[in-house]
This record gives C-alpha cells, sequence and structure tokens, in this order.
C-alpha cells in the first residue's frame, strides 16, 4: 500500500471512529423518546447554528455546488447560493424563536405533530400525510448522501462503488441509532468544523495547483460566459446561453425550501434558550456565505487546474469530484500531505453524514412516533418505542441504500427534488401556522397535499413543455400551496377560540 493511500485510510479511520464513539457516549445517555428525537431540547446555540447548517449543506456543498460551478461558470451556482443564503437568514429570523416557542408550548417533538397540535387535528390527519411526505422525500434525499460516499471512495481507491457506499452508510446508521439526536447534533458541529477545513486546504492547493491566481482568472475569461451571472457557459462547444430573469427567479426559489426543511426546523425545536437564537442566526448565516461562496470558486479553479492538466478533465456528473481529485493530487506529496487530505475527504464525508444522519432521525421519528404512536396508537412502553425507533431508523436507511444503488445518478438533481418536496408540502404551512390566526387545519391539509403533488405534476408533467414553464418546480408548487392554504381556510370554519388564544399568547 502507497503512502499516500495509507496516510489517506488512517485520517478517515480516526474521523469515522470518532463518528462511532460519539453516537455510543451518547446511547448511554439517551433513555426517553425525546431525548431521541429533540435531545431534551437542550442544544446550545452555536451547535444548534452549525449543526443546522451542515444538515442543510450535505454533499451538496462539497460536490454538488464545484460541480455546477465547474460545468456552467458562476450563474447557476452563484444564484443558488444567493437564494440559499436569503433563505437561511429568513428562517432564522422569522420562523427559528416563534416555533421554538409554539412547540415548546404544544410539547411537540416532531414537525408532523406540531401540525396536529397546533391546529387541535383531532383525527390526526395532519400527522398522517406529512410523516408519508417526510417518508417519501427523505428516502431519496438520504440515498443521495450514500451514493456521495460511494462516489468518494470508488474514485479515489477505485473500489467498487456499492462496496463503499455500504460501508459508509453502516457507519451512519451505527451512530445514529446509537446516540439520537444529540449525537446527531454534536457530530454535525464536528463535521462543520472539517468542512472548513477541508474547503480552506483544497481552495489554497487548487489554485497552486492550476498555476496561480491569475491562470485561473484568465482561463475563466477565456471560456465564453463563464463568469457572467446572465450567461450560462456550456462545456460541449464553449458557447454561452442567456440566464434570463425568470430562471434567476426560479433558481432563487432554492431559498424559500428552508421554511419546509424538517431536519432544519428540529433544530430551532431543540434550542434550549431562545433569547440565544440571534446568535444562532448569525454563526450559521456567515458559515453559509463564505462556505458556499469558496465552493463555487473551488468549480472554477478546478476548470483551470483540467486546463493544464494537474487534474483530469472532467463532463457530466463526474464534475462532482472535484475535491476528490483535488486531494488525490494532494495525497502524492509525502505522508504528512496524504493525512491533510485524507482530512479533506473526511470533510466530504462529514458533508454527506451530517445531512443523512438528520434526514434518517426525521424520517425514523415520522414512522415511529407520528405513524405508530400518535396515529395508529400502539402502545408501547418507553424502552420499546426507543426500539422500534431505532429499528425503523435501520428499515429507513437500507431503502435508502437501495436507491442509492445506481452510480451514475446526480447528488445535485436528487437533492434539488426532495428540496423542493420539503418546501412546497411544509413551507406554506409552517408560515401560515406561525404568522396566521385565521388558518385551520382544512386549509393545512390542502396546502400540504397540493403542494406535494405539485412538485412531481410541474417536474415530470409541465417543465418538459419548455420555455416560460421551465423553471424549478419549488417556485410554482410552493406559490399553489400557500394559494390553496389561503383560500381553503378562508371558505371552511375559523378556527376555536382556543386555538385563536394560543396564537395570540405566542406573539
Amino acid at each position: 500500500m502507497s503512502t499516500s493511500v495509507t496516510g489517506i485510510i488512517a485520517a478517515i479511520v480516526i474521523y469515522l471512529g470518532g463518528m462511532l464513539y460519539i453516537g455510543y457516549r451518547f446511547s448511554r445517555k439517551t433513555d426517553t423518546v425525546d431525548e431521541f428525537y429533540l435531545g431534551g431540547r437542550k442544544l446550545g446555540p452555536i451547535a444548534a447554528a452549525m449543526s443546522a447548517e451542515a444538515s442543510d449543506m450535505s454533499s451538496w456543498l462539497l460536490m454538488g455546488l464545484p460541480g455546477v460551478a465547474y460545468l456552467t461558470g458562476i450563474a447557476d451556482a452563484a444564484w443558488t447560493a444567493i437564494g440559499l443564503a436569503i433563505g437561511t437568514y429568513l428562517n432564522w429570523l422569522i420562523v427559528a424563536r416563534k416555533l421554538r416557542l409554539y412547540t415548546g408550548k404544544t410539547g411537540s417533538i416532531t414537525v408532523p405533530e406540531f401540525f396536529s397540535a397546533r391546529y387541535r387535528d383531532p383525527k390526526k390527519t395532519l400527522t398522517l400525510v406529512s410523516a408519508l411526505i417526510i417518508v417519501v422525500f427523505f428516502v431519496p434525499y438520504t440515498a443521495s448522501g450514500f451514493a456521495a460516499c460511494g462516489k468518494l471512495f470508488s474514485t479515489l481507491f477505485s473500489a467498487d462503488y456499492h462496496v463503499t457506499m455500504i460501508i459508509s452508510a453502516a457507519v451512519i446508521i451505527t451512530y445514529t441509532a446509537l446516540g439520537g439526536f444529540m449525537a446527531v447534533s454534536i457530530t454535525d458541529l464536528i463535521q462543520s468544523i472539517i468542512m472548513t477545513i477541508a474547503l480552506v486546504v483544497i481552495l489554497m492547493f487548487g489554485v497552486r495547483s492550476a498555476g496561480g491566481m491569475d491562470a485561473v482568472m484568465n482561463n475563466a475569461k477565456s471560456l465564453a460566459g463563464y463568469l457572467s451571472l446572465t450567461r450560462i457557459h456550456n462545456i460541449a462547444d464553449n458557447s454561452a446561453s442567456p440566464y434570463t430573469l425568470l430562471t434567476i427567479c426560479s433558481t432563487m426559489a432554492w431559498g424559500l425550501g428552508y421554511f419546509g426543511m424538517p431536519h432544519i426546523l428540529l433544530r430551532f425545536m431543540a434550542i434550549q434558550d431562545e433569547d440565544k437564537i440571534r446568535i444562532s442566526r448569525r454563526i450559521g448565516t456567515i458559515w453559509v456565505v463564505i462556505s458556499m461562496s469558496v465552493s463555487i470558486f473551488i468549480g472554477i479553479v478546478g476548470r483551470a487546474a483540467s486546463a493544464n492538466g494537474a487534474i483530469a478533465a472532467m463532463e457530466g456528473s463526474d464534475s462532482e469530484t472535484v475535491i476528490v481529485r483535488f486531494a488525490s493530487l494532494l495525497a502524492e506529496n509525502g505522508f504528512l500531505a496524504a493525512l491533510i487530505a485524507g482530512v479533506v475527504l473526511a470533510g466530504i464525508l462529514a458533508s454527506t453524514m451530517s445531512t443523512a444522519d438528520s434526514q434518517l432521525l426525521t424520517a425514523s421519528s415520522a414512522v415511529s412516533k407520528d405513524l405508530f404512536s400518535s396515529v395508529f396508537h400502539m402502545e408501547m412502553d418507553a424502552k420499546k418505542t426507543l426500539r422500534v425507533s431505532r429499528l425503523t431508523l435501520t428499515v429507513i436507511a437500507l431503502i435508502g441504500v437501495f436507491f442509492a444503488w445506481d452510480s451514475t445518478s446526480s447528488v445535485f438533481r436528487i437533492v434539488s427534488f426532495a428540496w423542493a418536496g420539503f418546501g412546497a408540502s411544509f413551507g406554506p404551512v409552517v408560515l401560515l401556522a406561525l404568522f396566521w390566526k385565521r388558518s385551520n387545519r382544512f386549509g393545512a391539509l390542502a396546502g400540504m397535499i397540493c403542494g406535494g403533488a405539485m412538485i412531481f405534476i410541474w417536474k415530470f408533467l409541465v417543465r418538459p413543455l419548455g420555455g416560460l414553464l421551465d423553471i424549478y418546480e419549488l417556485l410554482p408548487a410552493f406559490l399553489i400551496a400557500l394559494a390553496v392554504n389561503v383560500v381553503v381556510s378562508l371558505l371552511t370554519p375559523a378556527p376555536s377560540d382556543e386555538i385563536v388564544q394560543e396564537f395570540e399568547s405566542i406573539v
């Protein structure tokens, strides 16, 4: 085994061992379902901010985003990043504190449970539908994380994609099932630090490999539309096509997704002191802006490094491995450099695992807590409920492994679809539940179903028609779901005085 491979493996093994150890430590402190799914609402401001944003960014940050920038220039990547940065800030600003107070008052520990408690839904229909939506969209989302891990190792070690993907999934399943929410949150905090180190190291090494900053910028300027915010580059023939205002609005609509992301909303619900949310907002927003900017620039640097032969040229979904290729090149410079490269690759693992573990936990809660306990009224003591929760988490993860079996799938495309699904299904419901006292359970249910259905309808039936209809499905689905929620609420009976009084007490 070569020195470079030894150094990389050593760093990754240490990292994975640390994640498993954290899971083991918190397994000894996790005795109740409330602690397993929400950590007893003991999350501090720094852990809340960084675990929320690390679980948000996923492998998309270190694979999908630089891959898009590498292929098409800055327009698509930059407008997406701008929309996400705005969405991040607004979510912390207007949703976090009120959701923490509301869920604390209603005693809700999951998002579906909050919907039913907020609207006094006697038949738990909102819990049932929202739990099913979580399972439907989180399975492919989790699968994208497993696929990213498989791509990482298969590219790096020329290993079998399926074997490495299964090993990565096994580690994620183990520490998440053992330690629950607090293990996930603390590992996410650590993983955000490792992700930051990975971005900084690759940026510096990548610029050097590409021949310096001047070489990077000269190469980018030589590519048609590559540095333009209003044109998009075509790698096939070095041409550029317009990036219209409609496309810009469509792309920035990624930011709307934040209002409906269950794994991010859970961080808001778990914050120990709602008066420190301002600290979390500042930390989280600054980290998101800087990390996405660096990630996009790494894609640009990668294109220059391909031009001078430092790394191989890439097309299609292979462009998502640009950071992996830089890490492999770095590892060729001795054992110490290989260790650093291992930390970089651990950063990619971190970006993947920090999202996959949160998604598994949320999907598990949707099945075991919301469906089995709340909807179907299965009687279980605390220990049995905890065992069922862990078993459910494992089963969902195995389904995710099945969906991740195709090694040619694009991480970016899978994430964009699942992100749209949650944003349109839950985003309008969350906003109206927190800010409009006239909303009722009929409107919430209609809006939720409409939002989820419109994602499929727009993506597979409407968007292929092209022209003005060729926009990201989240934007039209979100607006239609919001309108349906409002209209149905106004056409059906107003909420009871009890619901209104509770709403006004939160305000």
